[in-house]
């Protein structure tokens, strides 16, 4: 079930309470009658007693997922779009309802899979996260760690560096892409499509990849 704008934030704005302020039952000042709480409660998200709000076991989950959507825009305005720091809050709101399973973790493997926003409130860890955690000692490595002719795929750039994301971006490293080192020395050497790219070791560290 699709929710409306309003309903979501609504959720949002309970989980932070719920989650992070750990309060719980929770006064918003809205009761039923309201066009989005009516939504919520008969779509099985929420309980109301009086004029207090709880969570069921169904909202709880669907507002952590709004709330690192929300986040990860906030990243996302924040590290790559660079758009001014007064803005990165309304914008991410308006954003956040476009982001569907799927393209959320998109933008968390371009991220590096951020652990905050840039208010320094934590991402909920997706599955993404998960499975990247379990996974990089094994088959992940930096592109500094590579061998000279060694391929993978890019996993994630792990950098706060707005500079350094666009930069990598612009070469076309990007998350599933193809790539081949082919150099270490006096630069990293790289090979994308059938593009070469020489950067320093320090560039270099910020590529994580899937190696095959």
């Amino acid at each position: 079930m699709e929710l409306s704008d309003r309903a979501e934030e609504i959720l949002e704005t309970l989980w932070v309470h719920t989650e992070e302020e750990k309060k719980d039952p929770v006064e918003l000042g809205v009761s039923r009658g309201d066009t989005a709480i009516d939504e919520l409660s008969n779509a099985g998200y929420i309980k109301l007693a009086d004029e207090k709000i709880a969570f069921t076991e169904k909202g709880r989950g669907e507002g952590r997922a709004i709330v690192r959507r929300h986040r990860l825009a906030e990243r996302l305005f924040n590290d790559i779009l660079d758009i001014k720091k007064s803005l990165v809050h309304p914008v991410s709101c308006k954003f956040e309802h476009l982001l569907h399973e799927g393209i959320e973790e998109n933008i968390c493997m371009l991220l590096g899979h951020p652990r905050t926003c840039p208010h320094g409130r934590p991402i909920p860890e997706g599955e993404c996260c998960r499975k990247s955690r379990e996974i990089i000692n094994k088959v992940i490595s930096s592109l500094d760690n590579l061998k000279v002719n060694q391929k993978g795929k890019v996993a994630y750039i792990h950098t706060k560096d707005s500079k350094k994301l666009q930069k990598l971006m612009a070469m076309g490293v990007l998350p599933g892409m193809a790539i081949n080192l082919i150099q270490k020395f006096p630069s990293h050497v790289f090979q994308i499509g059938q593009s070469q790219f020489a950067i320093d070791k320090e560039l270099a560290e910020t590529i994580f990849i899937r190696l095959t």
